[in-house]
């Protein structure tokens, strides 16, 4: 990895700040970050190109002792610099990724009391802005309980709005998207990030946080008609959010920023502002794409063999993964029941339920040895609950079969101690060899570029509840990409292969169906990152079906991403780069649309353009597409007919 950091220090009397307060700007001058204090404390605003976002916002964080640090406020020192920073991403939207920002640290103290001191750091970057607190050792203040971090987005221009509210924060982050302005928000409701915020002069803003380890979750509320941050509460009690020892800091606070929506889709801000890798070697972290059978409820064909949690069941899975280019299989349950020792109901753990003791019949490390010698890693599913209170003890078992990786499910909180909890997983991972899948988690906060063996976490509504309701159709799929999507990597259980309208969808746990089209379902693998990207369906649902040919394909890592056209609740189109290759997904909402597409985002050169489109009778059977061949270039406009739930995806290949 290389970095270039380049430094300008500016001095400004303490004076000249009360009156007049300190500015910061984005490199292209575009994003302005003010901040000064009143009798209040610390105040600020964000603009974009003259026109104010934020106005008269509040950094604002309390602690048991002392109360809010808020009043009698002196600034004692401050630098700002310039920093420029190269590195690669394993897990991410980009392989190389160049952040450049200016920044501010200003270190605050109370003139009385206590004479408690933090330090506030800005960073701004021609994509977004965000704070954070430090927390520095001093004489009188060896620990802290913070109580909560209310800082205020004063949001102006009462824009409109794309969020998840939820009921409380013992949350899997599952629902559905609301739409509405922020002078409809109900008081003190919940509300989940990333959030969406669409101003009316066709600016963008979403808020959410980064580098979150060791402190609680955030969330948004609107108080007393302004919107203000919430910490999710340490277990047990409501007063305390963060226990620490000092020197400590907060996540960072974002707000992605632009006047194209793509300008937040492509943003790298979320690493950006993440700590680089604490995984030396990186040379056993191979993403991939894997089966899941659970979702399809373990089908398998009229065989010799039979069915269950055994060598056979999962080597005709594995067996189709070799054939088909699938890195990986997921080793999950049968008949409900999970594949490791349980005596516990409902996939709950019991008083002896065992992640790393594999149910009688299943022979884990024949599995695991069987699957390598055809070029298949092993994956399993495991509660959380059943793994952490034997988390070395069960990876040292993981290691020594073979396994590959696991998703670790149910956690379902984002306080501080299940912060540390995940991060204390996905440490001990690494030092078995072990990817990690979260899922009833939390969204993402850049961490895949601190611990690059996480490939991907779940904290969205998904495709796994077409088995037992019909919540996530096409318009719920096209609120993802402007709002859970920004944080990162989406689990969302992909590769339906029975597609249906609204009048066919039948609720079926084993095969379920998936609304939308088979185009629909394709163009969900570009249009969402996910580098651990789900083959859900049962092997005889995909072989011989149009369409299986780009999803053997497709990858799941990628050295590119662009943001073709993205119309908030009704389309969006991405385009992904994976050396020289291209993939171009588009999906629609449930409403029909014709879309011209241009492709100015190729470099200079011919291209071979494989495009799967919605057949004309797709409306009726949207199972049904056509895929045509032909040449492009940079010049070519595509025209894209998409049906209600309807989508096309695109491949690519220079012409050498």
């Amino acid at each position: 990895m290389k970095y270039l950091f380049i430094f300008l220090f500016v001095s400004t009397s303490i004076n000249v700040f009360a009156q007049r307060g300190l500015t910061v700007t984005s490199p292209d001058k575009n994003i302005r970050f003010w901040l000064s204090t009143d009798q209040n404390g610390l105040v600020y605003r964000v603009s974009y190109k003259g026109n104010v976002l934020l106005d008269n916002s509040r950094l604002n964080i309390s602690f048991e002792k002392g109360g809010a640090f808020a009043n009698n406020l002196k600034l004692e020192k401050h630098h700002s610099q310039h920093l420029e920073e190269n590195y690669q991403l394993i897990v991410g939207k980009n392989s190389n990724v160049h952040s450049a920002c200016n920044q501010l640290l200003i270190s605050v103290s109370e003139k009385s009391g206590l004479k408690r001191r933090l330090e506030v750091e800005l960073k701004v970057f021609n994509d977004g802005t965000a704070f954070r607190y430090r927390i520095p050792q001093q004489q009188q203040w060896k620990s802290v309980n913070i109580t909560e971090e209310a800082n205020t987005f004063n949001l102006s221009q009462n824009p409109l709005v794309l969020t998840l509210f939820r009921e409380n924060y013992t949350t899997s982050h599952e629902g559905i998207y609301n739409k509405l302005h922020l002078s409809e928000i109900k008081a003190d409701t919940l509300m989940d990030l990333p959030t969406l915020f669409s101003f009316p002069k066709g600016v963008f803003m979403a808020i959410t946080e980064a580098n979150l380890r060791d402190y609680g979750g955030m969330y948004l509320r609107k108080h007393q008609g302004v919107l203000q941050s919430s910490i999710s509460p340490l277990p047990k009690q409501t007063a305390i959010k963060v226990k620490a020892k000092l020197p400590h800091q907060s996540p960072w606070r974002v707000m992605m920023i632009g006047d194209r929506m793509g300008t937040l889709i492509e943003s790298n801000l979320l690493t950006n502002l993440s700590d680089p890798s604490q995984i030396k070697d990186v040379s056993w972290i191979k993403p991939g794409k894997t089966t899941f059978p659970w979702w399809n409820g373990n089908v398998t064909p009229d065989t010799s063999f039979a069915p269950g949690n055994n060598y056979e069941t999962n080597m005709y899975y594995v067996n189709f993964c070799a054939k088909n280019s699938i890195a990986y299989h997921t080793v999950v349950e049968y008949g409900l029941h999970e594949w490791y020792v349980n005596d516990g109901a409902n996939f709950m753990p019991g008083p002896h339920a065992d992640p790393a003791k594999a149910v009688p019949g299943l022979d884990m490390q024949q599995l695991c040895d069987s699957a390598k010698k055809v070029g298949v890693g092993i994956r399993v599913w495991v509660h959380f609950a059943a793994l952490y209170p034997k988390l070395e003890a069960t990876f040292a078992q993981y290691e020594k079969w073979g396994i590959k990786g696991l998703m670790c499910d149910f956690m379902d909180r984002d306080d501080q101690e299940m912060v540390n909890m995940q991060e204390e997983i996905s440490q001990k991972a690494a030092q078995h060899h072990l990817h990690i899948q979260f899922h009833g988690a939390y969204k993402p906060t850049g961490l895949n570029r601190t611990y690059p063996n996480e490939f991907t976490r779940e904290g969205t509504l998904n495709y796994e509840n077409n088995k037992w309701n019909n919540s996530v159709t096409p318009d719920a799929d096209i609120n993802i990409p402007f709002t859970r999507g920004l944080a990162g990597s989406t689990d969302y259980h992909l590769g339906g292969f029975r597609a249906s309208n609204p009048s066919t969808f039948k609720i079926h746990y084993t095969a379920p169906m998936v609304p939308g089209t088979r185009c629909h379902m394709l163009a969900m693998y570009v249009v969402l990152e996910n580098e651990q990207g789900m083959v859900c369906d049962y092997p005889d649902a995909y072989i011989g079906q149009p369409g299986f040919e780009f999803l053997k394909e497709v990858p799941v890592t990628w050295d590119e991403t662009k943001a073709v056209s993205a119309k908030l609740s009704e389309h969006i189109t991405i385009a992904r780069r994976k050396g020289s290759d291209w993939y171009l997904g588009t999906i629609n909402s449930n409403t029909p649309r014709s879309l011209n597409t241009p492709l100015s985002f190729l470099p200079k050169g011919n291209y071979t353009a494989e495009i799967y489109s919605d057949a004309p009778d797709a409306n009726i059977n949207p199972n049904h597409l056509v895929k045509v061949v032909q040449k492009v270039t940079s010049q070519t406009v595509l025209k894209t007919t998409l049906t209600a739930g309807g989508g096309q995806v695109v491949h690519l290949r220079k012409d050498f």
